[in-house]
């Protein structure tokens, strides 16, 4: 009979380190949160003391009796559930689901363990090492859950009742949807003004290539052209214009490695790198962290705990990086004495490690044969980051050449530069593509005596650029920024604000819909401080102050809670019904004739006839993918099977019966010219006598 019992979240991560301890420990799943806050009502004392009233989550009790069974045969029970707030909630929950406080137990050992990467070595010392539950860390993840209970369950039924059924709002969340409204407001409101530059081509004596330089200015100091009537002017200024290399300047710089992955440069490189939205980024790295099967070797954790601010290593793992980078690369491409500091005065929250691979000796290369596509390639983003982290800077040798161009009138300055790689550094295994060869076509072969002639010159018309709409992961570096949310939140608000049609992503870009500027307008006319970046980010201040001991969280809720009532309760009676239409598909309803709309349900979207209740016919919709069936030509739909497995199929069904598991590219095969499906890395011709196979292009960053 096993005396330990080690109780972790999740089922992967049980069976990871099951393997690393003995007969005398058992290893078991709470299968996440077992206690939360009622669905049907607010669930908080607000007439008296703001205590949450928690229950047992519907659907547990089974699990929670087999715990206790668990429980009854151990002598020493470690709650081993995550390394943060969220985890140390998990466990104080545990201790009371499971009477482990009760009289019945008191004989009982009850420890909390803590470990940041799910190793043997990690898992024994936390083991060594036990705590007491830190009710810090678990008020302020209390805090956090009451004012967001507070916030969605007061607010969104007033959405529902001014706007529509199925909406939401929420403390983060709402102020997600103010940024991507505002920046809208700023595109839309942006006037472009027009500006001009001028490129001039050299020929060099001696050399077959001319040299592009770009205008500077005179003289006199660097000049601006804004109109056309000032770049004709100034070509023709320079027709027949003598010129000569007034000064050539070479020099040595560095660039320093990066920092390695917290949350949210993970999201953000893995929305840039790998098209991963922040939802499927966080899904992958949570499989990489409990445990995936390598051959051999059973369930191996590969990276450290996800969620993190932190982009501290431990001493142990920079070692191990120092004798892997002196061994694979040499001497010359170890860290040696660089040390890097994260930029920014956010406060970063609890004392994580950044992420990074658990044993960098185990390379993509040796783990890629045992990894589906997704999740190798997000081990290859977070092994090469953490790997040129503790490299050597790159170093550069850059050349910076001014040349003097005498017009008819004045004497004009263009200038040329270019940088070459001297010594690679870290960017032997990570680099971005405009750090990779030289950043224009100069030649070597140019000095003070180069004998210049001026072949032409090209004006060219621009206007200045609004800021970009954002993306998922600029959103997440502004939310990091100004310090709104924690590592943690940054997915599921951006699901959620998807999810409700609030906005909506187009080639990685997110757009408002006519639903969220509504939800916004409200929010700002009825909630000003709701939807208030700097309101939100004062109370993640508090929150941390909370964990760090110094501030009560009853405290932060007995203050924003009466505001919060008395705007809702005025809101209830200023705030005007706003209706807005269903969007209108081009599906006929068979029953009656309307043009079927679109309906937003828990399982996303579906059509629904708008004759309801008249007529209530409903049928599913299927997003099309921009790629005709070989078999018919009409379109091919994104369909799931009743288990959720994704699969696409032709829009004619059951008239046609195309039907694939990998999906088509828009790319057609060179040899027949039939559909190319999806497979891995590769691109396979659908049309099996065919069998043409070819590498898939890369996607490119928007």
């Amino acid at each position: 009979m096993a005396k330990n019992l080690i109780i972790v979240e999740s089922p992967a991560k049980a069976k990871t380190i099951r393997k690393f301890l003995g007969p005398n420990y058992e290893v078991t799943a709470s299968q996440g949160h077992v206690r939360d806050l009622p669905k049907s009502q607010l669930g908080i004392d607000i007439e008296h003391d703001y205590e949450p009233k928690y229950i047992t989550i519907r659907g547990k009790g089974e699990l929670l009796a087999s715990l206790r069974r668990e429980v009854k045969k151990a002598d020493k029970i470690y709650l081993a559930t995550d390394p943060d707030r969220e985890g140390e909630a998990i466990s104080w929950h545990l201790v009371t689901a499971l009477g482990l406080n009760d009289e019945k137990n008191k004989d009982k050992k009850v420890y909390r363990i803590t470990f940041n990467e799910i190793t043997k070595n990690a898992v024994k010392e936390a083991i060594k090492h036990p705590r007491d539950i830190d009710m810090n860390l678990v008020d302020a993840q209390q805090a956090r859950r009451v004012l967001d209970r507070m916030v969605g369950y007061r607010i969104s039924p007033l959405l529902w009742a001014k706007v529509k059924r199925g909406l939401s709002a929420g403390r983060v969340q709402s102020v997600a949807l103010r940024l991507i409204a505002d920046r809208e407001d700023e595109i839309a409101a942006f006037i472009p003004e027009e500006y001009w530059t001028m490129d001039a081509d050299f020929d060099i004596q001696g050399e077959k290539k001319p040299v592009t330089a770009k205008y500077y200015g005179t003289d006199k100091g660097k000049a601006q052209i804004r109109t056309k009537q000032e770049a004709d002017a100034l070509a023709e200024d320079l027709e027949g214009a003598s010129s000569r290399v007034s000064e050539v300047k070479k020099s040595e710089r560095t660039k320093k490695a990066p920092l390695p992955f917290t949350t949210s440069t993970l999201q953000q490189e893995g929305s840039r790198r790998l098209g991963f939205s922040t939802q499927k980024t966080m899904r992958i790295a949570q499989q990489l962290y409990e445990g995936v099967e390598l051959k051999g070797r059973g369930s191996v954790g590969l990276i450290t705990y996800l969620r993190t601010d932190s982009t501290r290593i431990a001493d142990e793992a920079k070692s191990a990086a120092y004798d892997f980078i002196k061994e694979q690369y040499g001497e010359e491409y170890t860290e040696a004495n660089t040390q890097q500091k994260k930029a920014g005065s956010v406060k970063i929250q609890d004392a994580h490690e950044a992420i990074r691979p658990t044993d960098i000796t185990l390379t993509p290369a040796r783990v890629k044969e045992d990894l589906p596509r997704d999740q190798y390639r997000l081990y290859q983003l977070i092994w090469n980051r953490f790997t040129a982290s503790r490299m050597s800077p790159a170093k550069y040798e850059t050349t910076q050449v001014r040349i003097e161009a005498q017009g008819k009138k004045e004497k004009h300055i263009f200038t040329v530069s270019a940088s070459r790689v001297k010594f690679q550094g870290f960017m032997a295994v990570y680099t971005d593509e405009e750090e990779e060869g030289l950043s224009s076509g100069m030649t070597g072969g140019i000095d003070e005596n180069s004998s210049l002639t001026l072949r032409s010159v090209q004006p060219q018309q621009h206007f200045t650029q609004p800021a970009p709409h954002y993306t998922e992961a600029s959103l997440v570096r502004t939310l990091e920024e100004q310090g709104i949310g924690r590592p943690s939140t940054y997915a599921p608000t951006i699901t959620t604000i998807l999810a409700r049609h609030y906005v909506v992503k187009e080639d990685k870009n997110l757009y408002m819909t006519e639903l969220g500027t509504v939800v916004n307008n409200m929010m700002k006319q009825a909630f000003p401080q709701i939807v208030d970046p700097q309101f939100t980010a004062n109370l993640e201040t508090l929150l941390d102050g909370v964990a760090s001991g110094d501030v009560k969280w009853k405290t932060i809720v007995e203050n924003f809670y009466p505001d919060l009532d008395e705007a809702v309760k005025k809101a209830e009676k200023d705030l005007a019904e706003v209706k807005i239409a269903d969007e209108e598909s081009d599906v006929i309803c068979e029953n009656c004739g309307r043009k079927m709309v679109i309906k937003y349900g828990p399982h996303g979207k579906f059509l629904a006839c708008p004759g309801f209740p008249e007529c209530k016919n409903t049928k599913p919709y299927y997003e099309k993918i921009g790629v005709a069936c070989p078999k018919c030509g009409k379109d091919i739909v994104i369909k799931r099977t009743r288990k959720g497995r994704t699969y696409y199929g032709c829009l004619g069904n059951p008239d046609c019966d195309f039907m694939v598991w990998q999906r088509p590219s828009k790319t057609r095969c060179p040899k027949c010219g039939s559909i190319m499906l999806e497979k891995g890395r590769k691109l396979v011709c659908w049309n099996e006598n065919c069998g043409y196979t070819m590498d898939k292009p890369e996607e490119k960053d928007q």
